[in-house]
C-alpha cells in the first residue's frame, strides 16, 4: 500500500488550512496514495492561545470537511491532530477516516509536551490540554495500524503496547522543534521501528521561520530493520512511500524479538490491553499470562 505524509506549512486559521490540505490531498491521491497523514495541529499554529481559540468538537466544520474529502478521494485519512473540545476539556486529538468518510479511530495525545530545556525551548501543553488514556489501533485491508502523537514516541512502553496488539505500522503526526528535532527526531523513529519491528511514519509541519514555533520538519518513514526509507527536508512537500507488510512478518520470523521477551522476569501492563489479547508467543509466557489474566479482565 502507498502512504503519503503531507508536510504542510500551517496557516493561521482552520479555514485557510482546509484549503491547503484539500489541495495537497488531491496531489497525494494523484501519486497513488491509499492513505494520507497530516501533521500535528494541522488546523492552527502550535501555540496554547491558538489551541484555545480554535478548539473544536468532533463534528466541527473543519473535521467534517476532512471526512468528506477522504470519501471523495476514496482514501484513508489520518487527520493529523486538532485541539478537540469535549465537556469543557481540550485534547490534542487525531481522528482517522476511512474511504467512506467514517471515523474509525480517535487518539488523544497520552503524554503532554511539558519541557524546559536549558538554552533551548520552554513549552507546557498541560496549560491547555488534558491527557488521553487510549492505546489506539485501527484495521485496514493491508494490516493493523497504531496511532500516537508526537511526544508519545518518546515513551517506548506505548509503542511496545501497540506492537503487542499486533500493529505492523505506527503513524505519528508530530511537530518536533529546532531544539529536539536535530537531536532526537530520526533517532526516535529508527529506534521505535527497530524495537518493535514495525514501520514508523512521522508527519511534521514544514518549517515557518515567521511563526512563533519553528518546526523541524523532516517527515520520515523508517522500516522494521531500523533504516530510514525516506525523509524530507524542512520545506513543504509530500512524501509518498510503499509499505510492504510482508517485510514485517518475514523479519519477525528471522529475528524474533517479540517472541524472545522474558515475561517470566518482566511484563508490560496496560488497563487497555487484557492479558489474553497480548501479542505474545514466548515459551515462558503462557503460564505467566494465565496467572495474571484475572487482574486484567
Amino acid at each position: 500500500m502507498k502512504l503519503s505524509l503531507l508536510q504542510m506549512k500551517t496557516m493561521a486559521t482552520p479555514e485557510e488550512n482546509i484549503v491547503k490540505i484539500k489541495a495537497m490531498l488531491k496531489k497525494a491521491k494523484a501519486e497513488g496514495a491509499d492513505m494520507a497523514v497530516l501533521p500535528e495541529m494541522c488546523c492552527c499554529p502550535y501555540e496554547n492561545s491558538a489551541f484555545v481559540r480554535y478548539a473544536m468538537a468532533e463534528k466541527s466544520p473543519f473535521l467534517t470537511e476532512l471526512a468528506e474529502t477522504a470519501k471523495e478521494l476514496g482514501i484513508y485519512l489520518v487527520a493529523g491532530s486538532v485541539p478537540e473540545q469535549e465537556d469543557k476539556k481540550i485534547y490534542n486529538t487525531s481522528f482517522v477516516y476511512n474511504p467512506k468518510g467514517e471515523c474509525i479511530a480517535r487518539h488523544r495525545k497520552v503524554h503532554l509536551f511539558d519541557i524546559n530545556v536549558e538554552g533551548g525551548q520552554y513549552f507546557m501543553e498541560s496549560d491547555t490540554f488534558t491527557a488521553g488514556e487510549d492505546v489506539t489501533t485501527f484495521d485496514t485491508p493491508w494490516g493493523k495500524f497504531g496511532l500516537m502523537i508526537c511526544y508519545d514516541i518518546r515513551f517506548p512502553e506505548l509503542s511496545r503496547l501497540l506492537a503487542l496488539k499486533g500493529v505492523q505500522a505506527i503513524l505519528v503526526p508530530a511537530a518536533f522543534n529546532m531544539t529536539t528535532g536535530p537531536a532526537h527526531w530520526e533517532l526516535s523513529f529508527r529506534m521505535r521501528a527497530l524495537d518493535n519491528q514495525v514501520f514508523m511514519a512521522g508527519c511534521a509541519p514544514a518549517r515557518d521561520i515567521n511563526s512563533s514555533y519553528h518546526a523541524w520538519g523532516h517527515s520520515i518513514v523508517t522500516d522494521p530493520w531500523g533504516s530510514v526509507v525516506e525523509q524530507l527536508d524542512e520545506k513543504e512537500g509530500i512524501l509518498t512511500v510503499e509499505l510492504d507488510f510482508e517485510k514485517v512478518e518475514k523479519l519477525r520470523e528471522q529475528l524474533p524479538l517479540l517472541k524472545h521477551r522474558r515475561t517470566d522476569l518482566y511484563l508490560l501492563e496496560s488497563k487497555m490491553v487484557p492479558a489474553s489479547r497480548l501479542y505474545t508467543k514466548s515459551p515462558y509466557e503462557k503460564t505467566m499470562i494465565d496467572k495474571i489474566k484475572g487482574r486484567f479482565e
